[in-house]
């Protein structure tokens, strides 16, 4: 089978691997479509702790299960799945456990023809979902949903500001604050994706590179109840300036590093709670797929092209700009 996988000099090339076979409670997966995330191009740059050669990357995927070890018959064969990406989260719905894990390093991910994975991982694909469309759920909208309800308790009526628009945590995290009645805006350096944004249901949308442009929303718009970030950086300290009285900072990455300073003048009089998350639970992400299912959200998919394209399409998300998720097929 094809498959992208980690070089010894940790650059990515597809090669031939040989199909895996299925122990007792795995089902073997024919992939057919993945969706990429900035963890790959990470991962590629070696910007990612433990990177091991050999390894097939990938985190987003689904597919058809082709096989299943240990067992004659299986009710899993030939239906259509997502894939959890999440590997030993454990028993404690706040965190995840020391030896949690994500699929695609240091275990053999999506961006193969065929994958192995755990029964328990697999949740039947949302009906109303293309194969493309599916592909781009699992890890973005599992981070988006645990962001927005189990730390931003994002609700009907509540202000929500969404950083980034273009990222792809970023988009599902505005299609559910949407979805549940939430006042949505968003920031972003491209003004196609505060198009897309407003398109999709959002209020408004700003360009964090205009000089004072926090400034400039507190003046139009007031504060916010529930900022979601990825960046952090120096903005980190201007989105807690947006936040209203009792308001909440939720990040899920620091892309832009740490912040040069933080107002804690402002954090401790205006009661604000800064509070960071990373994935979700398994439970979550079976919430998030039955939420998905229940008011037919459909994810943003920028572009479909073949497997072989993959590296070409790592570059282009490396560069930036891109409008939606990359989702390589199979």
């Amino acid at each position: 089978m094809k498959a992208l996988v980690i070089q010894s000099d940790l650059s990515f090339k597809i090669q031939n691997k040989d199909k895996p076979t299925p122990k007792q409670g795995e089902a073997l997966i024919k992939v057919l479509a993945a969706s990429l995330n900035r963890r790959d191009q990470w991962i590629r740059e070696g910007k990612y702790p433990s990177i091991v050669p050999g390894v097939t990357i990938g985190s987003d995927g689904m597919g058809e299960v082709v096989e299943v070890g240990g067992q004659i018959e299986s009710s899993w064969i030939g239906k259509k799945v997502l894939i959890n990406p999440n590997i030993n989260w454990g028993d404690d719905e706040d965190t995840q456990q020391d030896n949690y894990q994500v699929l695609g390093l240091p275990t053999d991910g999506t961006l193969a023809e065929y994958i192995i994975t755990k029964l328990d991982r697999l949740v039947e694909k949302p009906t109303h979902l293309t194969d493309s469309e599916a592909a781009a759920i699992p890890l973005s909208a599992l981070t988006a949903y645990r962001a927005c309800f189990t730390k931003g308790g994002v609700q009907k009526g509540a202000k929500v500001l969404i950083s980034g628009f273009g990222g792809g945590v970023a988009q599902m995290a505005a299609l559910f604050s949407i979805t549940v009645g939430a006042e949505v805006y968003v920031t972003s350096s491209n003004v196609g994706n505060i198009k897309l944004a407003k398109e999709k249901g959002a209020r408004d949308g700003f360009n964090y590179t205009e000089k004072e442009w926090y400034k400039n929303v507190k003046r139009r718009h007031g504060g916010f109840d529930v900022i979601i970030d990825s960046a952090g950086g120096n903005q980190f300290g201007q989105l807690i300036k947006l936040l209203n009285p009792k308001g909440r900072l939720v990040f899920y990455g620091a892309t832009n590093g740490l912040p040069a300073t933080i107002d804690l003048y402002t954090m401790f009089w205006r009661q604000l709670s800064v509070i960071g998350t990373t994935m979700g639970s398994d439970k979550e992400f079976e919430r998030m797929v039955e939420f998905i299912k229940s008011f037919h959200i459909i994810p943003i998919v920028g572009s479909v092209r073949p497997f072989g394209q993959v590296l070409e399409a790592l570059d282009e998300m490396k560069q930036g700009g891109t409008m939606g998720k990359i989702v390589l097929t199979f």
